[in-house]
């Protein structure tokens, strides 16, 4: 898994800019209505591009129990389908209030968000009068555009209030981090085009059709802007026809590129033979109990893998995992592998691996907390692990190695003291903030609802004994009157609510 590029930006204008079967590469969007238009005139195009205000509250993991900052920004969505918005996730995160302008109109039209895919950075909106729109023509979910073709790119970005239309050339088609978890990779289309803040979410055509959705830039590069292309749109697309988004599904182990001739030779691989090294299996992921670390992986639903882990789909080649982005829980996908010098084959069946949530930005949810004694107890998350900068060594080892290392199969969480709420109860105690909690009285934490039982039991022990990670010295908090001692506290910081753990 691949963490957060730093110089991909979203291009959403906000208060922050940083904020079934396998699908052939060209294949038409299956959810594409049936009535729309197999032609649309450019000038109704534009009509189909609205630009979308957007009010929204981030939630604070410095002080979970408030509500959060308030702020607003601006992106760019078109029309799919009848009262079908198709945007960007990042131009609608955290979303309090969405408003939808039609191009040449000054009226807003009050939106909702219908679905939200952030691993993919795609939404659906729907306004809640579409009678204004209902002549508007849909805009077609085309193919993926070919190297050296232009194409023109139509949104809304920083400048000015009105339409802005940009044409620029496909340089690059390629498998890369989506900067708005900071952790998904997927397929995108590199583009010179000339794409801003505010583009975000906008229609990227080809001969009157849409190839792809502006979302990201380069900053360090002039003109290099990166558009979501039509697989991933169609998959999005596929997966919301139930009524619900279940996110990507993944193989659940790491691989090693087998570039080394002496490592080629350890494994009795000739110079041209496919494959690359199973060097690492999660557990409880889809290959567990099929592949084996040190098994060579030579073949993924019939294509042959090369060494650094590609593929060839329609005359390209591309990151081995799109054969798999191109799938759904359920689905399954045929391996070919070599295990001590002899050829096997076996079938796996895929599934969400909710072990990676940890290192993707999370949008749309309000921060887990638990105090005691002006103590402040969090799940640790890249969100909590951005915004207070945690330095902690051995919490920062418990992150990156979260999954390598199967910590995720002992513990649901890892709980960090994120804050001590100066008081006499806990006065010399501070120094232990940013650790991660090991027990509490001689349990060890498995998650937050345990850590807040064992800190709210129906009768106090004298003291409660808390052991931090690689620290010898423990955290005692006395139990007598903490009670009371607590709502003392809680009446100084202003904290209505001791505890969110998500129920």
């Amino acid at each position: 898994m691949k963490l957060f590029t730093p110089s991909l930006i979203c291009l959403a204008l906000c208060g922050s800019l940083t904020q079934s079967n396998a699908q052939a590469l060209d294949s038409p969007s299956p959810a594409q209505p049936a009535d729309a238009p197999t032609e649309v005139k450019l000038s109704d195009i534009y009509k189909s591009v609205v630009r979308i205000e957007v009010a929204t509250q981030t939630p604070s993991y410095r002080t979970p129990w408030n509500s959060g900052k308030f702020s607003g920004g601006t992106g760019t969505g078109f029309l799919i389908g009848k009262n079908t918005f198709l945007t960007n996730a990042h131009v609608v995160s955290n979303a309090r209030r969405v408003m939808i302008t039609m191009h040449g109109s000054a009226r807003k039209h009050p939106a909702r968000v219908l679905h939200i895919a952030h691993d993919c950075d795609l939404a659906i909106l729907q306004v809640e009068d579409f009678s204004p729109f209902e002549d508007l023509s849909y805009l077609s979910i085309g193919k993926v555009p070919q190297l050296e073709s232009q194409v023109r790119v139509i949104g809304y970005p920083v400048g000015g209030d009105r339409i802005s239309v940009t044409r620029g050339v496909v340089s690059r088609i390629d498998f890369r981090s989506y900067a708005h978890t900071r952790s998904d990779q997927h397929l995108v289309v590199q583009i010179d085009a000339a794409i801003n803040p505010g583009n975000s979410g906008g229609p990227v055509l080809q001969e009157g059709n849409v190839v792809g959705v502006a979302f990201q830039g380069l900053t360090s590069a002039d003109n290099t802007g990166y558009m979501i292309p039509t697989p991933v749109i169609n998959r999005f697309l596929t997966d919301i026809k139930d009524g619900q988004y279940d996110k990507y599904v993944e193989l659940g182990f790491s691989r090693f590129q087998l570039f080394n001739p002496a490592m080629r030779k350890a494994y009795n691989l000739k110079q041209d033979d496919p494959g690359i090294l199973v060097a690492r299996i999660y557990k409880d992921g889809p290959i567990d109990g099929t592949l084996e670390e040190g098994d060579i992986l030579t073949e993924i639903d019939g294509k042959l893998i090369d060494s650094s882990g590609s593929v060839k789909i329609d005359g390209e080649r591309v990151n081995m995992n799109e054969i798999v982005e191109r799938k759904f829980a359920g689905d399954t996908v045929s391996l070919k592998f070599i295990r001590n010098g002899k050829e096997q084959t076996a079938e796996i069946t895929l599934k969400y691996f909710p072990a990676a949530e940890m290192y993707a930005v999370q949008y749309g949810k309000r921060p887990k907390y638990t105090i005691q004694g002006g103590l402040v107890f969090q799940p640790l998350s890249r969100n909590l692990y951005s915004e207070l900068a945690l330095s902690n060594p051995r919490v920062r080892r418990l992150f990156t190695k979260y999954i390598s290392e199967d910590i995720f199969q002992e513990r649901e969480d890892i709980l960090i003291l994120t804050n001590v709420l100066d008081d006499p109860i806990n006065s010399y105690i501070s120094s232990f903030t940013g650790s991660a909690i090991e027990s509490i009285n001689g349990i060890e934490i498995k998650n937050i609802e345990q850590l807040h039982e064992l800190l709210n039991p129906e009768e106090m022990p004298e003291f409660f004994v808390i052991k931090c990670e690689g620290n010898n010295r423990p955290l005692i908090l006395p139990g007598k009157d903490l009670k009371s001692n607590n709502e003392r506290i809680l009446q100084r910081y202003g904290v209505e609510q001791p505890s969110y753990l998500g129920k």
